[in-house]
């Protein structure tokens, strides 16, 4: 069953408009009596154009909820704790905060810009210091380490952080590929550093 861009039309669906009466292709689906649960997606009804049309415009999303349930629903940070990129645990990845450790989207943002205000006086303190390049600098940035580090402490974070960024870490998800390629280049020009020596 192949779903076209057409109006959300599932051609080829060899069902009936389940409508009483009509002898239509049920090519549009609606919410059926089960909507999705943790037991698997919902049951789906089928019916013609024209009564999918009349479905839809009455149906009611809201129906069964409590009026708390609905005001909830409605809030403009109703979506505030659905699982998106920054929510996810290696949202924090880079140092910074995770969204998700938050009930207040201000908090949250508020954390964030902090985290970005200290990276700034970071950078600036590496920049200062004679020991490091301002390439290795940004090179420790990278790895999320500070100037205090030791060659013992750069080869531990460099496995934890491969280990974290790899795709066959990762389920296959080569999302982080890029990260991992910086990651990698810093741990490679850091290795070689005079400091280390």
């Amino acid at each position: 069953m192949k779903q076209t861009k057409f109006h959300g039309r599932y051609e080829g669906s060899r069902r009936r408009c389940e409508r009483p009466g009509c002898d239509e292709q049920g090519e549009f689906r609606a919410p059926g009596t089960r909507g999705n649960s943790f037991d698997g997606p919902g049951e789906w009804r089928w019916f013609c154009l024209d009564h999918v049309r009349e479905f839809n415009a009455g149906y009611d999303w809201f129906e069964g909820m409590s009026a708390e349930e609905i005001l909830a629903a409605q809030a403009p940070g109703a979506g505030w704790r659905t699982e998106t990129h920054g929510f996810r645990p290696p949202g924090g990845v880079d140092g910074m905060p995770r969204w998700s450790d938050f009930d207040d989207p201000l908090d949250a943002i508020s954390a964030r810009a902090s985290g970005i205000r200290s990276r700034a006086e970071r950078e600036a303190r590496m920049a200062m210091d004679s020991r490091f390049s301002a390439e290795e600098a940004r090179a420790l940035e990278t790895m999320g380490l500070g100037l205090d580090t030791d060659l013992r402490r750069l080869r531990r974070r460099y496995s934890e952080l491969v280990r974290r960024y790899h795709p066959d870490r990762n389920g296959g998800d080569r999302q982080h590929e890029g990260r991992l390629g910086r990651v990698v280049e810093a741990y490679q020009l850091l290795r070689k550093s005079a400091v280390f020596t």
